[in-house]
């Protein structure tokens, strides 16, 4: 704290770092592990989200306990029935392995649907697809190609990175005033270019090469635009953080925002390269 009680901006930036170094370093020793111990992460990961999700639309917690059980269908038990933990063999990915990714994204839909209709709450069907089809996405792309994984994180976290500095640092007009006041032109361009750039190297050193040595920048603006959404939500709903479960960070959902989309736009890339 400052002399005049207010938070001291080291102090803070130092606590936002200490977490990121944590969080990094769990997410790189369970990308590299893959299997179960990946799994079971982006599980947690996925059910903290839906409770901030029911917490931030001010809904019962039976409802929203509901949904994150629900959770576990999309992130464990289908992953298992259709792409098998123990069953791997990145040699042998053929585009008609990815067929199943519908039978996925459509059973999630329904069970949104059901959701739904159960619960008497649109929104918090959304926030359940919102929530499980990027996260059913990371576990087939964990099955199928880690490295892949890697990729995405490092794209992401780059954006996230670039964008902060460029952004105090350069300043300028701003974004979405009326969504994120803190966002600028100058932050959108440095994170896409710092994404760019991280993608291009991660590609070449994790030898996955085209279309992803390219697509860096893409990802860059597309996990900016997922920020923006959940600020969106959250400016609708009166609420600065989806929770505080993260020191310096706010919730989960605020931490993952941009990586939702971008996990989702990977594996269709995926997909698409192999047809």
């Amino acid at each position: 704290m400052s002399e005049l009680g207010t938070p001291d901006p080291a102090s803070d930036l130092l606590t936002r770092f200490a977490a990121g170094v944590v969080m990094i370093a769990v997410a790189c020793v369970a990308i590299y592990l893959g299997g179960w111990p990946f799994r079971l992460l982006v599980a947690a990961a996925a059910g903290a989200m839906m409770f901030e999700w029911g917490d931030m639309h001010r809904v019962q917690r039976g409802w929203t306990v509901l949904g994150m059980i629900l959770l576990a269908a999309p992130t464990l038990v289908v992953p298992e029935l259709l792409f098998p933990a123990a069953e791997r063999d990145p040699a042998e990915i053929a585009p008609e392995l990815f067929d199943q990714v519908w039978q996925g994204f459509a059973g999630i839909a329904a069970l949104g649907l059901l959701y739904t209709l159960l619960s008497r709450r649109l929104a918090l069907g959304w926030g359940f697809v919102y929530v499980a089809w990027p996260a059913f996405s990371l576990v087939v792309l964990s099955w199928a190609w880690f490295e892949l994984v890697f990729w995405l994180m490092l794209v992401t976290w780059a954006t996230d990175i670039f964008a902060y500095f460029a952004g105090r640092s350069i300043g300028g007009p701003k974004l979405a005033p009326r969504i994120s006041p803190n966002k600028t032109w100058s932050g959108l361009i440095g994170g896409m270019a710092g994404a760019g750039v991280a993608g291009a190297a991660a590609a070449w050193a994790f030898r996955i090469g085209e279309p992803f040595l390219w697509l860096g920048a893409g990802m860059g603006l597309l996990a900016q635009l997922g920020d923006l959404y959940e600020s969106r939500v959250k400016r609708r709903l009166g609420v600065k953080d989806s929770s505080s479960l993260i020191p310096g960070h706010g919730g989960v959902l605020d931490r993952l925002d941009g990586l939702l989309p971008v996990i989702v736009a990977t594996l269709l890339v995926l997909i698409a390269s192999l047809a």
